[in-house]
């Protein structure tokens, strides 16, 4: 079986080309090549034109909405993305923001002194606990078996409705309705799609207990900033943790930065180790599925938009 000829760019240190060599492919230049791995997220470095002879493209993100809005990727060769590749470590940090909302850790972070009465009525736990993840994807199967560890009950809401293992229950996204005011806390780990832009406004946030927190790994267009700043104003909702929002980045005087009710981490959920590691295995798995004849992971599909 002859080679496949693949460009990897940009690669200064090389550990790309590595890794596509050590899968089996040969590492040409862009003008040789029939494939090609592009190894950072930025849009405006990419390529003008691509060769007709460039038949794949594997991008380094999960999410492929800059690409698109950016009119980078077209219907003349396969695209892949990483999604599902950084499932583990984004789940660690859902996990995270839970558990810190629920213990209320900004509380006792910012505390200069004794306040067990004070705070003793609102720390919670995942114990007993409904949890609802939107969109449960690779993300939101990672983060069930943590979630069922320490107690909690999911409720996976997905496009297509079938079965999650590990889910107490299984919506789909068209019969979720319900999902919003039976869940005790919601994570939202959905694409970001024109469908899922502001798919957590005021209704789903009125709808929520008012002891919820809502968890956001996904993207930030899919939580209206205003609606979610309003909802925690009033105290409707017991919290926000996110790691994603809308703007990014946040401006620095956004009233989520200093919200009593809000946690807000600057994207970090895949850290560079991680986001390194996953995307130079999807690089290698994917190459072997080429090799192989057979469909590689996160083919992007023009019509979901992901």
């Amino acid at each position: 079986m002859s080679k496949l000829k693949m460009a990897v760019l940009p690669d200064p240190d090389g550990s790309a080309a590595d890794v596509a060599r050590r899968a089996g492919a040969e590492v040409v230049g862009l003008d040789e090549a029939e494939a090609l791995a592009w190894t950072t997220s930025a849009t405006a470095e990419f390529p003008a034109a691509l060769p007709d002879s460039i038949r794949w493209v594997q991008l380094p993100s999960a999410g492929v909405e800059q690409w698109l809005d950016a009119g980078i990727i077209d219907d003349a060769r396969t695209w892949t993305a990483a999604i599902g590749a950084y499932a583990a470590p984004v789940a660690e940090h859902a996990l995270l923001l839970l558990l810190a909302g629920l213990r209320r850790m900004p509380d006792c972070v910012r505390a200069t002194t004794w306040s067990k009465s004070e705070l003793m009525p609102q720390v919670g736990t995942l114990g007993g606990a409904a949890v609802a993840i939107i969109g449960c994807g690779s993300i939101g199967r990672a983060l069930i078996p943590p979630l069922r560890a320490l107690g909690a009950e999911v409720v996976a809401v997905t496009r297509s409705g079938r079965d999650v293992p590990g889910a107490a229950r299984t919506l789909a996204a068209a019969d979720s309705g319900e999902v919003w005011s039976q869940a005790d806390h919601v994570v939202i780990a959905a694409p970001a799609t024109s469908d899922t832009r502001h798919l957590v406004g005021r209704d789903q946030l009125s709808r929520m207990r008012p002891g919820a927190w809502l968890v956001n790994v996904a993207r930030g267009s899919v939580v209206d900033t205003d609606a979610l700043v309003g909802a925690l104003d009033e105290g409707r909702i017991g919290g926000a943790a996110l790691d994603v929002t809308d703007p990014e980045p946040l401006p620095d005087d956004h009233p989520l930065w200093t919200h009593p009710r809000a946690i807000v981490t600057p994207h970090i959920a895949n850290p560079a180790v991680t986001l390194r590691r996953g995307f130079h295995e999807r690089l290698a798995h994917n190459i072997a599925q080429h090799l192989a004849g057979r469909q590689p992971a996160g083919t992007v599909d023009l019509v979901r938009g992901y």
